[in-house]
């Protein structure tokens, strides 16, 4: 089944279920490496409303004119994850690239779950793949968001 390149959804991703500190993550090592990959990136610190846990808001351009949204919550070191919004899955998977080749500690510790998805009842994250280009991811999060029955 084919997915619709503009299906729009908010991507979510974490550290693989079951070593939730396989990334190691801190919110300023994040930021500090969202600034060195994105020099223009918008990063603010702020307290998430839900939790009340510090987060990092932050837009980075991840191609040319291509900027996408996000917010990282990353409290304690055995847990993370980092929110997208309002994305197609080729630009949540430029950023997985990036997440996966130059942020976490090992590529084949992401994992992702999209609210289109999740809103039609499957919460299963899904594995980011260890290998491949964008392409590749883009691929594998059009094959989630079809799990979801889109066309």
């Amino acid at each position: 089944m084919a997915v619709e390149h503009t299906i729009r959804s908010n991507f979510v991703f974490a550290p693989p279920e079951g070593d939730t500190g396989a990334w190691q993550a801190s919110l300023e090592t994040f930021k500090d490496a969202l600034a060195r990959a994105f020099p223009d990136a918008f990063l603010e610190m702020s307290t998430s409303s839900l939790r009340d846990v510090p987060v990092l808001d932050f837009e980075i351009e991840v191609a040319p004119e291509v900027f996408v949204t996000g917010t990282a919550a990353m409290p304690a070191p055995d847990y993370a994850h980092i929110s997208l919004i309002d994305v197609t899955a080729d630009e949540a998977a430029l950023f997985a690239q990036w997440l996966r080749d130059s942020y976490v500690p090992s590529p084949d510790s992401v994992r992702f779950l999209s609210s289109f998805v999740m809103e039609n009842g499957d919460e299963a994250p899904w594995p980011l793949p260890a290998t491949g280009d964008a392409t590749a991811i883009e691929a594998v999060m059009r094959d989630h968001l079809a799990t979801a029955g889109a066309e």
